[in-house]
């Protein structure tokens, strides 16, 4: 699958404050992952912390916490990983599917998809 950017803003819970960035959208993550710098300049501070497979098969624990997206003017609330600070932020499906959004590689865009009630 082709890889493309999307302009996303974090917000802390409350969504009293949002910073801008960049995220690569990453169907093979299942949350949003956010440099921890970024996160802790908001005040948000880790809820608990969930394991996770990483890509060469080593199984590691990260902080975890709920935070505030918005995306083309919309904004759910989602679980954010806080990421290392130097690492590129990723939007993973959790925040896709609470948006109802599916990555288009070809066109480059997020495009808006029904749910399923079946």
């Amino acid at each position: 699958m082709g890889s493309f950017r999307v302009q996303i803003e974090i917000g802390d819970l409350a969504g009293g404050r949002f910073e801008n960035l960049e995220a690569l959208v990453d169907t093979g993550a299942t949350y949003a992952w956010v440099p921890r710098d970024l996160l802790e300049r908001l005040g948000v501070r880790p809820d608990e912390e969930r394991p996770f497979v990483l890509a060469d098969g080593r199984q590691v624990t990260y902080p975890v916490a709920w935070v505030q997206v918005r995306i083309d003017g919309r904004t759910q609330p989602t679980i954010v990983v806080f990421g290392d600070p130097t690492t590129e932020p990723l939007l993973g499906v959790f925040t896709l599917e609470g948006f109802g959004f599916a990555a288009d590689p070809i066109n480059r865009r997020l495009t808006p998809v029904p749910a399923l009630l079946k």
